[in-house]
């Protein structure tokens, strides 16, 4: 893309309608309305989840013994490997999706390059999407098509957002 305008994977992270006037025109972005920017979060607890759930550690790895074992990432380093990533991206996702690991943590399985990318630093622009799930789950009778996000979730969030803080210290800041 040219400098004035937005570059495809720029889609649904930059306004492309707010940009100043005049000489700095389309050449200033800014970010989205929902959009936000990571804090990030540690990644040793989700390395630990995932060696407890069979990934062997990349120091430990003979190629011989899985040949076709899939490459796992966390903010960029590569930290080991495993033998079934189905399973193994099914039960991270499933414990973003019940909160034991920050929504903000990003998954991607790459199936081409047999590879697993887990980030979870700082300073990563992210967007809210809709979760759609892809194939029929019999235990929580979500089909597939359907939202993940359900009238339950929704009812947890809103009280979660109606309850006071705990914390005595953030009633003298407000």
């Amino acid at each position: 893309a040219k400098p004035r305008q937005l570059h495809n994977t720029h889609w649904g992270l930059v306004c492309p309608a707010e940009t100043p006037e005049g000489q700095a025109c389309g050449l200033v972005k800014n970010l989205s309305l929902m959009c936000y920017v990571s804090v990030g979060s540690p990644a040793e607890p989700l390395i630990e989840f995932m060696i407890n759930r069979g990934m062997e550690v990349v120091e430990e790895y003979e190629p011989t013994r899985y040949p076709h074992a899939t490459k796992v990432f966390v903010n960029g380093s590569w930290v080991g490997v495993h033998p079934d990533p189905r399973g193994l991206v099914n039960s991270v996702l499933d414990t973003r999706r019940k909160s034991y690991v920050q929504f903000e943590v990003s998954l991607v399985r790459d199936i081409r390059d047999r590879e697993f990318k887990i980030f979870s630093d700082a300073g990563r622009v992210m967007r809210p999407v809709f979760t759609v799930q892809q194939e029929d789950d019999y235990e929580t009778g979500i089909n597939k098509g359907q939202l993940v996000l359900t009238k339950d979730l929704v009812n947890k969030i809103a009280q979660e957002q109606a309850e006071p803080p705990s914390d005595p210290s953030a009633k003298k800041r407000k």
